[in-house]
Formats: C-alpha cells, structure tokens, sequence
C-alpha cells in the first residue's frame, strides 16, 4: 500500500479552518453588531454605541470597578505567589511535587462548586450579607491563585543556579542577589501570571454575583445583560470590542507582544 504524505500546507488547513469558523467570523460578526443600530427595522453604520458607552455612567463606574477589581486581585495574587512559587522551586524534590499538588487538586473540582463552597465559609463566619467586596476579592484570588504560582514557579525553577552563585560569590548578600538577579530573571514568569490573572478578572461574574449577593456588577456580568436580558446585542457586542481593546493595551504594556516575538524568533533559529 502506498502511503498518503501530506505537505505542510495541507496540515495548515484544518487550524485554518478553525481560526475562520471560531474566531475570524464570530469577530467579525461582534464588530458588525458593534457598529450598527436599528433603524426602523434595517440595519445602518453608527458610531451610537461606542459614543453611548462612554457618555453613559453607570457603564463607566462598571468599567472603573472591574479595573480596580482587576488591578486589586492581581497585585494580592502577586505578592502571596510569589513567595510561594519561591519557596516551591527552592524546595527538595519530594516537597516539591507534593506542595505543587496541594495548589493544582483545587483546579481539578469544578468552578462553581467551589465558589459556592467559598460562598458557604464567608456566611458560616459572617462575611457574606456585609462585605461584598471584600468577598469579591477573595473569590478572584481563591479562584486565580493557582494561575499565578504556575508560570512564576517554572520560570524560577529554570533560573541557572550559576547565575545566583555567581553573584554571591562576587560580594551580593541574599537580598541584593534576589533584586539584582532572581527578580529580573524571572519577570518573564510575573507578566504571565499577571496577564492569565488580571483579564478574567474583569470578566468573571460568577464569582462576584455569588459572593456579592448580585451587588456588584463588573464587565462580563454587564455583556451579558446586554445580550441575554436586554436583548441588545449592538450594545453587548460594543462592549466586547472595548474589552479586546483593553487586553490588547495590556498585552502591549507587559511586553506580551515582544515575549510572543523573541519566542518566534527562537523558534526559526532552530
């Protein structure tokens, strides 16, 4: 029997396929609803939506609180991962896989149950009727905590242990060798985590319509009315394209967009 050999260009054609049946056209769609509005029963180009977002208050306190929800969420994860992460690529290699599957088991349940659980502990001592975001808080770094120990403990475990004894050796004390050597080296580590944290964090209104009682509304819960409740897909679809907007900035400003490059780059070098 004679084999069948494919090319690479054939092998390219189910992901093309994908990309334009699961991405390219459902973008497409969202920026045509995005840019028009009923008129009369017909469709026509506008701008209303866009202009109606940020003229409207109760959509930019929405904006502000999921940004500040985000901003909050992600520095409180930061600063308990990293310690953690630390502790865990420094560990011997029997703690180390078992304290790794202490933070990756809760990943493994499902999500709403475990919210709902949480939701449970905070009304047992008295936290779920007054704090709601408080309890919003907790919920988003419960819940995305993991995500940031990940990629900051592989980058800290890949640091070449040369590097640390170098600079030891030539007069840094453990303080100084940490903010020189070990912080930089493992920044690649930080800004995925920081970026696999902040934007759900935006979006995940589960966690805050749980735990805040539906008191509080962020940019996901707020698509959603749009497009379930309301039935305004325009608006919803707006909505949508400012929030890609938002994570294109973010990615832009963590160097997302240059990592991605170097990567590639690296790739051909091969």
């Amino acid at each position: 029997m004679e084999r069948i050999h494919f090319s690479r260009k054939q092998l390219c054609i189910p992901y093309g396929l994908f990309l334009a049946l699961f991405v390219i056209i459902p973008m497409l769609l969202i920026l045509f609803y995005a840019f028009t509005k009923e008129v009369n029963g017909s469709l026509s180009f506008s701008f209303s939506n866009f202009i109606g977002f940020f003229t409207s208050r109760a959509k930019l306190s929405t904006l502000l609180m999921s940004i500040t929800i985000a901003i909050i969420s992600t520095a409180l994860c930061l600063l308990i991962a990293y310690p953690v992460a630390y502790i865990l690529a420094r560990s011997s290699f029997r703690k180390k896989n078992v304290l790794l599957m202490i933070f990756i088991l809760p990943m493994w349940i499902n999500f709403v149950l475990r919210i709902t659980a949480l939701r449970e502990l905070l009304d047992l001592i008295g936290l779920l009727e007054s704090q709601n975001y408080l309890n919003t808080l907790i919920g988003m770094v419960y819940d995305f905590l993991p995500f940031m120990i990940l990629p900051l403990y592989t980058t800290l475990e890949k640091i070449d242990k040369s590097y640390l004894e170098a600079a030891a050796d030539l007069g840094g004390n453990k303080f100084t060798v940490f903010t020189k050597v070990t912080f930089p080296l493992s920044m690649p580590g930080v800004i995925s985590g920081i970026t696999m944290v902040f934007m759900p964090s935006m979006t995940n209104y589960v966690v805050s319509d749980t735990l805040s009682n539906f008191n509080i509304t962020i940019l996901g819960k707020l698509i959603d009315e749009y497009f379930t409740t309301y039935d305004n897909w325009h608006m919803g679809s707006m909505i949508s394209i400012i929030l890609l907007l938002i994570i294109f900035l973010t990615m832009l400003a963590t160097g997302g967009f240059k990592d991605n490059e170097k990567e590639a780059r690296g790739t051909n070098l091969w």
